[in-house]
């Protein structure tokens, strides 16, 4: 039990530290649920890849129009999470498409595909890690907006 008495005063010593594992871990886990429960799929870069090759997949990023400005992804159509709900019908024209929906992260992200499911869109795939992960995985980035933009 000495290994135990040691762990224990580990452990209270640096209860800041064990909060915020338990706290990390509940998001996880919660975004985990959530999606399952709503039917929303997540997707790593290398997946959505294959997805805009052989599906034709459109990409929606969530972000801020800062964010967006600094590197998104090409073609991708850009509505901030902040005005989803008063410009989702600009995707209309989209809902028989595979939507890939990215953020910086994937949090604002998954709450994008919610939003999308409860509006009837069924392909929806949240990108796993965002637009952090896309980069981790030497993905390319523009800065090119569309014209009309």
């Amino acid at each position: 039990m000495p290994d135990m008495d040691k762990f224990a005063s580990f452990a209270a010593g640096n209860w800041q530290l064990f909060l915020a594992l338990f706290v990390t871990l509940g998001a996880i886990l919660w975004l985990e649920v959530w999606g399952r429960i709503n039917g929303v799929s997540r997707v790593g870069p290398l997946q959505a890849t294959t997805l805009i090759s052989h599906e034709d997949a459109l990409v929606l990023d969530v972000r801020e129009d800062t964010e967006y400005r600094d590197g998104h992804i090409i073609d991708s159509v850009h509505i901030p999470l902040s005005r989803l709900r008063d410009r989702i019908g600009e995707l209309e024209r989209y809902r028989d498409r595979t939507l890939i929906v990215g953020c910086r992260s994937g949090h604002r992200s998954a709450r994008a595909c919610g939003q999308l499911r409860k509006q009837g869109f069924e392909k929806v795939h949240n990108l796993e890690g965002g637009i952090l992960a896309w980069q981790n995985a030497n993905l390319p980035l523009t800065r090119k907006t569309k014209k009309g933009k």
